[in-house]
């Protein structure tokens, strides 16, 4: 299952940006799937923007960042399960914050959340 955030519309600029994502995303063992984020923001896309991928594994309470982009850059979780395995194929200037993973496991099974910033 892979969820996005959109937070609720209002007055603010910080509340400004609409993420979107697919509600579910169905893989095979061993195969690759896109994690596809598009994301629409009533301000410019800032040079700040940030995009960071969560993971909660099914059963679990507990959730952990895999994937961040700041500053221009991608970096990609280089010591979690999914070490070597993903792939950035976002662009911001797009308004696209996708990622993919590669060779999937059973243990990949839970909730991925894609979350963006715009500051400010």
């Amino acid at each position: 299952v892979l969820t996005g955030l959109c937070p609720p519309a209002g007055p603010s600029p910080a509340w400004s940006i609409h993420v979107y994502t697919q509600r579910e995303v169905y893989g095979t063992v061993g195969s690759h799937v896109t994690l596809s984020c598009s994301f629409w923001s009533s301000e410019w896309i800032s040079e700040d923007i940030s995009i960071t991928w969560h993971f909660q594994a099914e059963g679990s309470r507990d959730s952990i960042s895999i994937f961040h982009y700041a500053k221009g850059q991608p970096y990609i979780d280089d010591v979690g399960s999914f070490k070597e395995r993903m792939e950035w194929v976002g662009n911001p200037h797009r308004k696209d914050g996708s990622i993919v993973i590669h060779n999937l496991d059973y243990t990949d099974n839970g909730t991925f959340t894609c979350d963006v910033k715009n500051p400010p």
